[in-house]
């Protein structure tokens, strides 16, 4: 059957506009998706960026609380609230750099063994609020998230920086911040369960 030089023509520009429009769509749907997002991190100058990145927030998150204390503006809700995003932060940040290999998967029960602790933490945190008492942070636990801190941006760093080997400095200070974190752990369990008994 014979077609018309119209049909031809919008046959042709539908086709045409088929194939210029898939690659961008296509660029859309697929570039921001996290392993790609992860592959931007692989790179030594982003990797100096990011690192520089968590270094400045966790600086602020010192200075915060240092203002806060010397200001006499320390609150309940900022006992509560600082912590939980701290460890919201730390927990994503081993979680990526546990999908990008920088953390080998030999070592993914010391991630493991942090976020459960953060979680247990928290959860123990809420049922302290429910009753009206605040869980703040012990110095184990300050030191523990000084170490960690510490590991989570040399991870991050990756390469030789400042012509420190910076990946094996992140792995050392993982494992001593695993340590501490299960020493903290029981630490902020014991002191809880410890001053409810004595109060009953």
């Amino acid at each position: 059957m014979a077609t018309s030089a119209d049909d031809t023509a919008e046959a042709r520009a539908a086709v045409s506009a088929g194939t210029e429009a898939a690659p961008l769509s296509i660029t859309a749907e697929r570039f921001w998706n996290l392993p790609n997002s992860i592959t931007m991190w692989e790179g030594q100058a982003a990797s100096r960026v990011f690192g520089w990145l968590f270094v400045a927030a966790a600086v602020t998150d010192i200075i915060d609380g240092w203002l806060a204390r010397r200001g006499q503006m320390v609150t309940s809700i900022g006992k509560l609230l600082d912590p939980l995003v701290d460890k919201l932060t730390v927990s994503t940040a081993l979680v990526v750099l546990l999908a990008m290999g920088r953390i080998p998967i030999w070592a993914s029960v010391m991630v493991v063994v942090i976020i459960g602790r953060e979680l247990a933490v928290t959860g123990l945190r809420g049922v302290a609020a429910a009753g009206g008492q605040v869980v703040a942070a012990g110095s184990l636990g300050k030191v523990k998230t000084t170490c960690q801190n510490i590991a989570i941006a040399a991870l991050i760093f990756h390469y030789p920086t400042f012509g420190l080997p910076a990946h094996e400095l992140g792995m050392a200070f993982l494992a001593i911040a695993t340590a501490l974190t299960l020493g903290s752990g029981y630490q902020y369990f014991a002191d809880y369960f410890g001053g409810r008994s004595q109060s009953a």
